[in-house]
């Protein structure tokens, strides 16, 4: 199964790049010729996984953000991965209004991904990192002309 559009870039986790980042995916996602919900459904989740990034998986120290993305039978799918702390239980930092930051942050990251995504993959290693897979299938909206 080969993907019919693909492209990887690797950041800092600075928050100046999370911006970068969801617009570049959204400016791929493009092709696909989504509506502005679907954009803005994607340019969300993109941003709180990779803020999770920068907040979780490295907190006092910069690393590296990896972006997959692929489009295959319109569907967009994003991996987001890190080498930072890991994540030690994947199933309570996935409830809502769960935290590990000192800060005044929500725990929503992860609800929220779920809730503008069709699908959210998550898995990690502490000491290792985490990839987070995002899946956001796009409606064709054209209607093909009969020959």
């Amino acid at each position: 199964m080969k993907s019919e559009n693909s492209f990887s870039m690797t950041v800092l986790s600075k928050s100046s790049n999370e911006s970068f980042v969801r617009s570049v995916v959204s400016a791929f996602a493009l092709s696909l010729d989504p509506t502005v919900e679907e954009i803005s459904d994607i340019k969300t989740a993109v941003s709180e996984a990779v803020t999770n990034c920068i907040v979780h998986a490295y907190k006092d120290t910069i690393g590296k953000i990896y972006i997959n993305c692929d489009i295959k039978d319109n569907v967009l799918t994003v991996k987001i991965r890190d080498r930072g702390i890991g994540i030690e239980n994947i199933e309570q930092a996935m409830e809502p209004l769960f935290t590990t930051s000192d800060d005044e942050r929500a725990g929503l990251g992860f609800a929220v991904m779920q809730s503008f995504m069709d699908s959210i993959r998550v898995r990690s290693v502490v000491g290792k990192g985490t990839t987070v897979t995002l899946k956001k299938h796009i409606s064709v909206r054209y209607a093909t002309k009969k020959q």
